[in-house]
């Protein structure tokens, strides 16, 4: 009985904030399949219509408060998005509940709503349709990017995805791979694309080191089997970078390294790098980037004084 009561004990130590963070993700969708009871949303079959934003809003204002209460969160860097349509590119946490905060805050700020894509899994979860639909999450096909994008949408990817939530760690190491559709969707839709990078999101939630067994298991089922942990209120702080502005003259392969650079300029020695760089970058978006400060490795004890830190307000 001892036992038992100590294996539980950690358990719920370990998980019961991600645990709580989906029981919540749930929760909203219980609320809005009750606002889909009302004759004015009866009426539009489009979960992206107006009609949908009061309940956006009251959704995008309890995860405000929670992203606020329980991680100090911070948003910098709005006005750095442009009014247009732009892809959003950014760094994948264990659990993307800083992607979460900076949606909803987003949407408080500027009555905006970013289109997201997500992997498949997502839409195998059960009893989540209805939240996806409102929220904007789609599979993201070439074909949808575009026509989100025409309509003047944001859309927002995380390149490492699933496998960077999986095995990317307190190095904060891209796994992109060979990804690079979304630099092609930009060049096909000729918008900008924004780096986006939240600080200590690695240190908020962690997944267990990753083992031959797990890493095999995902790449033969694409499923996420390793649950994460953690859920310490560190400081959240979401940096959006400069725009990479839409250039006719460079390729694919020199857009994503272009994006890759600027994601990881963050907490690199970036004086020397910038410059090599300079021709390639703005003095502005490399100083918007460095003040991200991010420690590596990530350090759990100085994310949790980090909010104490009044200065970087």
């Amino acid at each position: 009985v001892v036992i038992i009561s100590v294996t539980i004990s950690a358990m719920l130590i370990f998980f019961i904030v991600p645990l709580t963070i989906l029981i919540f993700i749930y929760l909203t969708n219980v609320l809005l399949l009750i606002y889909q009871r009302s004759d004015e949303v009866k009426a539009t079959k489009d979960p992206l219509s107006e009609v949908w934003d009061s309940a956006r809003k009251t959704v995008a204002s309890f995860w405000d408060i929670y992203a606020r209460i329980w991680h100090g969160y911070e948003l910098h860097g709005v006005e750095n998005l442009p009014e247009g349509p732009g892809i959003l590119v950014y760094y994948h946490g264990a659990i993307p509940i800083d992607y979460l905060y900076f949606l909803s805050r987003l949407f408080l700020w500027k009555k905006r709503l970013c289109l997201s894509v997500a992997d498949h899994f997502v839409f195998r979860l059960p009893g989540l349709k209805l939240l996806l639909e409102v929220t904007g999450v789609m599979p993201g096909t070439r074909e949808e990017c575009l026509s989100a994008l025409k309509n003047g949408h944001l859309v927002s990817i995380s390149p490492g995805g699933v496998r960077e939530a999986l095995f990317s760690d307190e190095s904060y190491q891209l796994m992109w791979g060979n990804r690079k559709g979304f630099a092609q969707v930009a060049l096909d839709a000729k918008v900008p694309i924004i780096p986006m990078y939240t600080q200590n999101v690695r240190e908020g939630y962690r997944m267990f080191k990753e083992r031959r067994f797990f890493r095999k298991l995902y790449e033969s089922t694409r499923l996420p089997f390793t649950p994460p942990y953690g859920g310490l209120p560190v400081k959240f702080r979401t940096y959006i970078g400069e725009p990479i502005p839409y250039d006719p003259n460079i390729t694919t392969d020199e857009l994503v390294e272009k994006v890759s650079w600027l994601a990881v300029l963050n907490y690199t020695s970036c004086a020397l790098l910038y410059m090599h760089l300079k021709p390639f970058f703005t003095k502005s978006a490399v100083q918007a980037l460095i003040k991200k400060h991010q420690t590596i490795p990530g350090s759990i004890w100085k994310a949790l004084m980090d909010r104490f830190d009044r200065h970087r307000k």
